[in-house]
């Protein structure tokens, strides 16, 4: 059987966040109150970082803005939204990563908190066949409720989501030879000791000093160099 390779998306492929940068976008673009949505945006930002974030307060502030539009609206804004503020950020190095785990004929998946609108156009960007992201409750039209669908996948529940689709698959995590797991992030401490090859990338401070104790490799993506 062929390995696993998975990657958080926000802060590790992307050097930056992706649920930082569309409400920015949207700013931008006269839709969102600069002020309101800056001052929050940070709050959340900054719970997400010391690991203290309420992923369902969280999404509660980040869908809202998805019900005021219809699906098309939001795919044609989301065009811009990637070209403007997500291209930029996209690592050569993490694209490298990710084109050496297919080349090997990995299964090769991008697994991250943010929901799936906003990803789902990014990990194709990145050449990615599989993504495990929140999911959105939509209505019959496509359009969005502003509530999440399920378990967000969020530090324990990314263990969840991956179980669930393995699952799926006929498939254990355990029946993998090797399974790796690229992430910047404290929040992904769990995931990142349940893989065979946890590889810690520009993480924050937590997880760099986890990983130190654990013997666990850093990179880079950023610089393109091992620390």
């Amino acid at each position: 059987m062929n390995n696993l390779a998975l990657f958080d998306l926000d802060n590790t492929l992307l050097a930056g966040d992706s649920d930082v940068e569309w409400p920015r976008f949207l700013i931008n673009q006269g839709v969102l109150d600069a002020e309101y949505y800056h001052r929050e945006n940070d709050r959340f930002y900054q719970q997400y970082k010391t690991g203290t974030l309420d992923i369902y307060e969280f999404l509660d502030f980040q869908l809202a803005p998805l019900t005021r539009f219809s699906r098309q609206e939001l795919d044609t804004m989301h065009q811009q939204y990637l070209a403007q503020h997500i291209r930029p950020l996209m690592t050569t190095a993490g694209q490298a990563k990710v084109d050496e785990h297919l080349a090997a004929g990995d299964t090769v998946m991008v697994i991250t908190a943010t929901n799936r609108f906003i990803t789902a156009p990014i990990v194709a960007a990145f050449g990615v066949p599989h993504l495990i992201a929140t999911e959105l409750e939509e209505r019959a039209d496509g359009s969005f409720t502003g509530k999440p669908r399920g378990t967000p996948s969020f530090q324990d529940g990314k263990i969840i989501r991956l179980n669930e689709w393995l699952a799926a698959q006929g498939r254990r995590l355990e029946d993998y030879p090797r399974s790796y797991f690229y992430s910047d992030s404290r929040n992904d401490i769990p995931l990142l000791a349940a893989v065979t090859d946890p590889v810690v990338v520009d993480p924050d401070d937590v997880l760099r000093a986890h990983a130190e104790i654990q013997g666990w490799p850093i990179v880079s993506f950023r610089e393109g160099a091992s620390q």
